[in-house]
């Protein structure tokens, strides 16, 4: 009995010192959440939702066609979040899920991962292209 109490008893003690730890207001971030960087004078790099595509009336919008289990999707995503600042201003990259946006990949003919679409604020293509390697590399490819 003796034993049961002072298993309790720390477990209470270590519970409190834990929730002491952990501010009562932190928020969890999901990794797509991180995505979305909003800074006024460089661009973004945003997880993808129609709604943003009017972001090209003011600038320049490519959707990036990725997969988590995409190696060369994986080491562009690294980049970009890695460079964020290197974003130029009014270019806006959205990340689309490339395993479940079937309409989207049919709407610009995208049949692999890895796939970029720079699209006007109607989302019409404006140029695709595929592999770039590097957020330097595909800012050269924006029209």
């Amino acid at each position: 009995m003796k034993k049961i109490f002072i298993i309790i008893a720390v477990l209470v003690i270590l519970g409190f010192g834990w929730s002491m730890l952990k501010s009562p207001e932190e928020k969890v971030v999901t990794p797509l959440e991180q995505l979305q960087i909003n800074v006024t004078d460089r661009g973004t790099y945003e997880v993808y939702s129609p709604e943003k595509l009017v972001l090209a009336e003011t600038g320049k919008v490519v959707l990036f066609f990725r997969a988590p289990w995409c190696p060369t999707c994986r080491a562009l995503d690294a980049d970009i979040r890695a460079n964020l600042s290197d974003i130029p201003e009014g270019v806006t990259i959205l990340d689309v899920d490339y395993d479940n946006s079937t309409a989207l990949k049919q709407k610009y003919g995208v049949t692999y991962q890895h796939t970029l679409v720079q699209v006007d604020a109607l989302g019409n293509q404006i140029a695709k292209w595929t592999s770039s390697p590097t957020l330097a590399t595909l800012l050269t490819a924006v029209k």
